[in-house]
């Protein structure tokens, strides 16, 4: 039987089968590491998933209606096919495909190392080890390691620890989820665990980025195969409510569907070797309670990593992602509340738009009508990242290019390539509102004004990127001093890595959980919301 290769990645130079009537894009997902960029799941909406056939075009069914549509913009070249339209209708030879390269993904890794006191849930006693509920895990072999790790939507970051020092084991792992291949959002995920063997195809896409990422630590490293995975003994994974459930195998129909709760919000313990991870085979894998909606195990980790559930004062979190949370409260009382509006800061809903890519503009000055750039990589342009659509839209208010309701007279064009239109800005000032809208809401519900709060953490990449004056300007944050915000690099990490290390972080955690109050705001404004969002889209 004929196959189709990728030469672009190791994994898939050896090819899979050709099956007659499926996709490209399915033939992407049945090979683990080959990645492609597929925003509305295969359904032809997004045109992202580009690529371009070497040989054996005459295998593939002729260019569809969507793509011709898309031919039409310029949004394809004639040479080009989309992957969820091109489908196999014989195997008669060998397809070779390569997907249109947009980069490598600059990932945020940087968490700030917390003071905890050593006291992890697995341990040396003698020369067994120990699990703190009294399981043994084995003969003591030199090391007692663990794994943290920070499930996105969009990526995947994790760091290896030895259990006995605290000290962490090389750099922090990392890459894009590989589950991106399926949609760019939870909804697209949890549409697609619909399918017969949906959950069970995005569980093994995620744990399979894992194992490889765990493997290649051991290359950079120089260390003998499974010196670091067969001493792994104790895992904290952390994600948002989809993300988490989907590591552990859980179903995610719930959080799809009005009241759009997760069908259970308590911690999980399981054997990692049962959920297919390739450490210690006694290894347990512990993921951090839910809080409510899509606020999940990772806004939790904020939480204990800034500290935020023992301050006396009142201070908020706001971690802007492909889903937005938003944190307010002290040691007394905290509330919460999420959103799904990053996208459209994350290079996605607008046609300009990129992710953190090689090409991305992140910085962006319009000085006498011209625009001044950089670009990740000091790559030629290929389109705007959030740090530079936030730069975009401030500098066109400020020199009048777009007025104070958001609108431009014409497309603004960056470079010959890379154009912004009104619809570009509609979609990035509705995004704007909704997330404005959460902060004033939350803190109105607390009883607090957004001026009385001592600090506001930054977490995440959007937040440690960008230009706060320039956020200020266009709304996006709080008008308040400067000095009171404060870059909190990967937060979520940093708060696994905590109830990796501390028994007692994990009780304050599974503690914290209970006392949270997550909000809804656009169910408790009813009709209001709307007025709401109208009144922050000017700027």
């Amino acid at each position: 039987m004929a196959k189709m290769f990728f030469p672009q990645y190791a994994s898939g130079r050896d090819g899979v089968d050709l099956v007659v009537g499926e996709s490209v894009l399915e033939h992407i997902r049945r090979i683990s590491g080959v990645e492609i960029d597929s925003e509305c799941n295969g359904q032809g909406k997004c045109g992202r998933d580009i690529i371009r056939i070497e040989r054996g075009l005459e295998c593939l069914s002729k260019m569809s209606d969507v793509e011709k549509n898309f031919l039409e913009q310029d949004r394809l070249k004639p040479n080009q096919r989309l992957a969820c339209q091109a489908k196999v209708v014989k195997d008669t030879r060998a397809v070779e495909v390569f997907i249109l390269s947009f980069g490598k993904y600059t990932v945020l890794t940087d968490t700030l190392q917390t003071d905890v006191e050593l006291n992890p849930s697995v341990f040396r006693k003698g020369d067994r080890v120990l699990y703190h509920s009294g399981d043994d895990l084995g003969p003591y072999r030199g090391k007692i390691l663990g794994l943290a790790i920070d499930v996105g939507t969009t990526t995947l970051v994790m760091q290896v620890v030895d259990l006995e020092t605290g000290n962490n084991i090389g750099k922090p792992m990392a890459s894009k989820n590989p589950q991106i291949g399926y949609g760019n959002d939870v909804i697209s995920r949890i549409a697609y665990t619909r399918n017969e063997h949906g959950l069970k195809e995005l569980q093994e896409a995620l744990i399979d980025g894992i194992n490889e990422s765990l493997k290649e630590l051991e290359k950079q490293l120089e260390v003998e195969e499974g010196q670091i995975t067969r001493n792994i003994y104790d895992i904290v994974a952390v994600g948002n409510s989809t993300m988490r459930s989907i590591f552990f195998g859980q179903n995610v129909h719930d959080l799809g569907v009005i009241p759009y709760e997760p069908s259970s919000k308590q911690a999980l313990a399981r054997k990692a070797s049962g959920l297919g991870l390739e450490v210690h085979p006694e290894a347990m894998a512990y993921g951090p309670p839910l809080i409510g909606g899509h606020a999940g195990a990772d806004c939790l980790a904020n939480i204990i990593a800034t500290r935020l559930y023992q301050n006396p004062e009142v201070q908020m979190i706001i971690d802007i992602g492909t889903n937005g949370e938003v944190v307010i409260g002290n040691k007394d009382k905290i509330m919460t509340t999420s959103c799904a509006a990053g996208g459209a800061y994350e290079g996605y809903q607008t046609r300009c738009g990129v992710g953190a890519i090689e090409g991305a503009i992140i910085e962006v000055k319009i000085e006498n009508g011209q625009v001044k750039y950089k670009t990740l990589g000091n790559k030629p342009p290929l389109g705007v990242c959030g740090s530079g659509i936030i730069d975009l839209l401030a500098e066109l208010l400020r020199t009048n290019v777009m007025n104070k309701r958001g609108r431009i007279k014409e497309d603004y064009h960056l470079t010959d390539g890379v154009v912004i239109s009104q619809d570009d800005i509609n979609q990035l000032v509705m995004a704007k509102a909704g997330l404005r809208v959460e902060q004033d809401c939350l803190a109105r519900y607390y009883g607090i004004a957004l001026s009385e709060i001592s600090k506001i953490y930054l977490s995440g990449a959007f937040g440690n990127y960008i230009d706060i004056g320039n956020a200020i300007t266009i709304g996006l944050y709080p008008a308040i001093e400067l000095n009171r915000f404060a870059r909190f690099g990967n937060g979520a990490l940093a708060g696994a890595r905590d109830i990796l290390l501390s028994r007692e972080k994990r009780e304050d955690a599974e503690r914290v959980a209970r006392m949270i109050e997550h909000k809804k705001p656009n169910e408790i404004e009813g009709d209001n919301f709307m007025y709401m969002l109208a009144e922050r889209i000017n700027f």
